[in-house]
């Protein structure tokens, strides 16, 4: 039988990394700890946003937040876990962002047309709002699929938010009747999001210019989705 104390301790397979760093603080401090963190974190951001190289090391970090070496320590095991906070952050702030976009919609299969349109203008590798991504989209997309390969437990919890946003989506275009009803949720929203990511880059892959206002290329990707997806075919 567990103890009061093991009983009330988190289970670091719920927490996201962030909370995780936050967590390993006395509570009496967690709004510090929160602060300090969130330093960390935007002189990260900060030196991925400098130039070209997406590499930066532990000590530009420290330096850079105006806090110790043995601080950051405190908060992250080391650089790939503060890469991993900061991948979190960027998925979380973009589901927020998609919830509030497609929620303009009053159709399910608007919403959902909604959702892939601009979510592939926010991963084209071009500068983002600072609200809506705040690390320049081709270093997260770059890092996701390494994470993706090399630790798919972690990419898995990192994307939930996103994940549990297009479900939604999903669910209300099949009752709407929008969409096929036999789609298994799992394998489809993974393709349709790893279509909408990385497909995001083919322009520049191809020799094309990049432009943020271009819509043209992401209509021509929903289409490619709702193909798969949806209760039509094409004329």
């Amino acid at each position: 039988m567990k103890n009061k104390l093991e009983a009330e301790t988190p289970d670091a397979d719920r927490l996201s990394w962030r909370e995780q760093a936050v967590a390993r603080s006395l509570d009496s401090a967690r709004l510090r700890a929160e602060s300090r963190v969130q330093r960390f974190l935007d002189a990260a951001i900060e030196l991925l946003n400098a130039g070209p190289s997406k590499d930066f090391t532990v000590q530009e970090v420290v330096e850079r937040s105006g806090q110790s070496l043995r601080s950051f320590y405190q908060y992250f095991g080391g650089k790939h876990e503060l890469l991993l906070a900061l991948f979190e952050e960027s998925v979380r702030s973009t589901a927020e962002r998609l919830r509030d976009v497609t929620a303009q919609e009053d159709e399910a299969l608007e919403r959902l047309h909604r959702f892939v349109v601009e979510y592939y203008l926010m991963c084209r590798p071009v500068e983002a709002p600072k609200t809506v991504v705040s690390v320049r989209p081709p270093l997260i997309a770059e890092f996701a699929q390494q994470l993706l390969t090399t630790h798919p437990k972690e990419a898995a919890r990192a994307f939930v938010p996103l994940v549990a946003l297009f479900e939604e989506l999903l669910d209300e275009a099949v009752a709407a009747k929008a969409i096929r009803e036999d789609l298994r949720r799992g394998p489809t929203v993974g393709v349709v999001l790893e279509v909408i990511m990385f497909n995001a880059f083919s322009s520049t892959i191809g020799g094309s210019s990049v432009r943020p206002d271009d819509h043209s290329s992401a209509e021509e990707l929903w289409k490619f989705v709702l193909y798969g997806i949806g209760n039509i075919t094409p004329d």
